[in-house]
């Protein structure tokens, strides 16, 4: 026990361990302390990214709405039809219309939710084969009021047009953002 390296390690070990000891629960305390305040900051910056994405989505869901009710047969045919339009110049209108309408609203998918933009998309495609099947029904009449008769019919078979069921999905959207 006189060996001077013996008293040294003796004297130094339970120093050393701690030291290490200390030093190991301060870094797991200031590593939490660091965990948390880069939690806290994205929060933060998620809720501003909220305040501005918000107004967006819901802009978005209007006008995706807008366009529901812009391609419903009822209120499309009503805008569209112009005196003296054969069928065939009325049913091209009406398609050539959803379409327009549809590419004008095409960037708003990325505000709102898959399910939504799917059934977006869904209305479109029902009212074109609606109004398509409306077109073969109507045969060869020259006025396109034999048409637009059709196409009141066919809508009138329905439970709910495409544009109704589009709406359903949109304002489902809507409310889960509040």
């Amino acid at each position: 026990m006189n060996d001077p390296l013996v008293q040294v390690l003796v004297a130094v070990l339970p120093s050393v361990v701690v030291f290490l000891t200390a030093f190991y629960i301060l870094k797991q305390f200031f590593n939490s302390r660091a965990a948390e305040r880069a939690a806290e900051r994205m929060a933060e910056v998620r809720k501003d990214d909220h305040k501005h994405t918000l107004p967006l989505r819901l802009q978005a869901y209007e006008r995706l709405a807008l366009f529901a009710e812009r391609i419903a047969p009822g209120t499309l045919v009503l805008r569209v039809h112009k005196g003296n339009m054969s069928t065939r110049m009325f049913h091209a209108e009406l398609v050539a219309t959803i379409r327009e309408e549809f590419e004008h609203n095409v960037t708003q998918q990325i505000y709102v939710s898959d399910r939504a933009w799917a059934k977006v998309r869904q209305a479109k495609e029902e009212t074109i084969r609606l109004i398509n099947m409306s077109y073969e029904q109507s045969g060869d009449a020259p006025a396109g009021t034999e048409l637009s008769r059709r196409i009141f019919e066919n809508v009138s078979k329905l439970t709910h047009t495409p544009s109704q069921e589009c709406l359903v999905v949109i304002k489902e959207d809507v409310r889960r953002l509040f």
